[in-house]
């Protein structure tokens, strides 16, 4: 597919030399942006980031919720005991659900690489 974009100069001028790269930098935009643009992804991208960023097992055991993904965290657990969550808030759930069991693999390994040294 053939798509023609109207982009400002400076942009232009960064992506002149990485034309071959185009497909790839797009696809990485494009799923940073659905990351930050859908609900069930607030917060989720920082820790994400952070992990494949090969943090120190010291980094790794501090980690610990931003605020907004606390809070939003709370919101729902809250909502859950009140109300129930629709079908999009238990996906949600489900996603920090996978996003805490990552978190403590990260956790648990980074305290026996610890044990270790």
């Amino acid at each position: 597919m053939e798509i023609t974009l109207n982009i400002p100069d400076d942009l232009g001028a960064q992506l002149r030399h990485l034309e071959m790269q185009l497909p790839q930098i797009l696809n990485l935009g494009l799923r940073e942006f659905k990351m930050t643009a859908e609900p069930g992804f607030e917060g989720v991208s920082e820790v994400v980031e952070m992990l494949a960023g090969l943090p120190t097992p010291e980094e790794i055991l501090a980690l610990r919720p931003s605020k907004k993904l606390q809070t939003r965290i709370d919101m729902l657990l809250e909502k859950n005991r009140q109300d129930g969550l629709s079908s999009e808030e238990e996906q949600e759930w489900g996603q920090y659900e996978y996003l805490e069991h990552l978190v403590r693999l990260a956790k648990a390994n980074a305290v026996s690489t610890l044990k270790v040294t």
